[in-house]
């Protein structure tokens, strides 16, 4: 189906889980990844036999890497993702810029671009998130997501014949996010602290509800994306929100101890109670329907040997 696919941030958490399922589901395409390593780690690709290219996404000369072959569908996971870097020049120069570098070489060439979005263009007001909200980021990196739609938006309208389609990303967790530290899920860190022999810390009174989506979920709806039949931005999510207290409980479980969570005051003022993904549109478009339950994604997790 596939000849030649280009995954930008391949070697980042769900960049590098995306390009080993498309390798897995298309043995016979060529594979790209093009990454600056910066919130990557080779690691990742431990395996890979396709090409990679370490550059600045914003400057690269894709015609120089791109321009004698033809590339079906493009992947777009490249982002600067730590929500704490709040130096704006930085975050919206890079997350935007990089966009309108792939738009504008990639428009008029029938490729299909799939691009991440956030959940985080929702702001912190609690509850179900719909794709028709108003964005009202709270940070600049959700500022720079919201500027990846609206260039989105806009080049679609203007290129009726090609299709890209965005995807916001609720609370991501799975196999290949150790590498962003303090950034990774609240999944893998707690799962750490119970290892190193810790109490589990989490906000009083642990009822605080996130929709967690296991990261096989989000590669399988980010590959269904690429088959969407016209350009759009949906929701990817599990579209049941669960508690910290579950995550606890779970990983209690699966790791076979019986730690006690110790709670915490949240000293955030503006702390999201409640997120979850209204999934209406996107199983109406993209057919897309998530296989694991928190229950499911963490047995999955602690199967594959990365949960430590």
């Amino acid at each position: 189906m596939y000849k030649h696919v280009v995954i930008t941030g391949g070697a980042g958490f769900v960049g590098s889980n995306l390009v080993h399922e498309m390798a897995k589901r298309y043995p016979e395409a060529d594979l790209t990844v093009v990454d600056d390593f910066r919130s990557g780690a080779f690691k990742n690709l431990e395996g890979f036999k396709g090409d990679v290219i370490a550059g600045d996404l914003a400057q690269l000369d894709l015609k120089h890497y791109f321009g004698g072959r033809k590339v079906d569908l493009l992947f777009h996971l490249a982002s600067i993702t730590d929500t704490t870097d709040h130096n704006q020049f930085r975050q919206v120069r890079d997350n935007v810029e990089s966009w309108r570098n792939l738009l504008n070489y990639f428009e008029g060439r029938k490729t299909r671009l799939v691009y991440a979005s956030s959940a985080a263009t929702y702001g912190i007001a609690a509850g179900v998130n719909k794709v028709d909200q108003e964005p009202k980021p709270a940070n600049v990196y959700a500022f720079s997501k919201v500027q990846l739609d609206n260039l989105a938006r806009r080049w679609a309208r203007e290129n009726p014949s090609q299709v890209v389609v965005g995807l916001r990303y609720f609370n991501v967790y799975g196999p290949r996010e150790a590498h962003k530290g303090a950034a990774s899920s609240m999944i893998l860190q707690l799962a750490q602290q119970i290892r190193r022999g810790q109490a589990p810390r989490i906000f009083r009174n642990g009822e605080q509800i996130r929709d967690f989506v296991y990261v096989k979920d989000i590669v399988n709806c980010t590959i269904l994306a690429a088959r969407a039949r016209t350009s759009g931005i949906y929701n990817a999510g599990s579209g049941v929100p669960r508690s910290f207290n579950d995550i606890v409980a779970n990983l209690n479980r699966v790791l076979n101890t019986q730690w006690h969570t110790e709670y915490i005051d949240n000293p955030h003022a503006h702390y999201q109670p409640h997120t979850e993904a209204d999934l209406t549109e996107t199983t109406r478009a993209l057919r897309y329907t998530p296989k694991f339950t928190l229950e499911k994604g963490i047995d999955d997790y602690a199967a594959s040997g990365f949960l430590v």
